[in-house]
């Protein structure tokens, strides 16, 4: 019974001192404020995009934590803006359609060895014209009629 005794004083002695904070915690704890620095990078390998092209590896600017506000921030949600299209808008037909160029799509075909098409696949452009996408072979690709239509209805959002 002593014993019981003795260990439950010794447990609540440890978690009542667990939770005071040294005098000097701004040394020890992790928890600094961060000055303006050197923006840290991160190494990236070397990848293959979806569409066949090769990435070298590259260091590129670490991303901003989402945690931390700076006063640009604030008042940017302050103040409400209208989107802005990221590029000119494309030129488009009579029926509202963005134009496509005809000897583009016969050179992407003859390129990728179809030169009358591909049955059950589609032309999709690899950064969609709406967003600014080049009507060139080179942002061109095969893709799945499926494939296309799921890609469509969400490939926009970004732009």
């Amino acid at each position: 019974m002593r014993l019981q005794r003795l260990i439950l004083a010794f447990f609540l002695a440890l978690s009542f001192s667990v939770g005071i904070v040294p005098a000097d915690a701004s040394k020890g704890s992790g928890h600094t404020t961060k000055t303006a620095s050197k923006p840290k990078t991160v190494h990236v390998k070397e990848y293959t995009r979806k569409d066949g092209t090769k990435v070298k590896a590259h260091d590129r600017a670490a991303p901003k934590s989402k945690g931390t506000t700076t006063e640009k921030a604030e008042t940017a949600k302050e103040t409400k803006h209208e989107r802005t299209p990221a590029v000119v808008a494309a030129a488009r037909d009579e029926n509202g359609r963005i134009k496509r160029s005809a000897s583009a799509r016969h050179a992407f075909e003859v390129q990728t060895g179809y030169p009358h098409g591909r049955p059950g696949y589609v032309i999709d452009h690899i950064r969609p014209l709406a967003c600014g996408g080049a009507d060139d072979p080179s942002n061109m690709q095969w893709q799945t009629i499926g494939a296309a239509k799921a890609k469509d209805r969400v490939e926009r959002v970004g732009c």
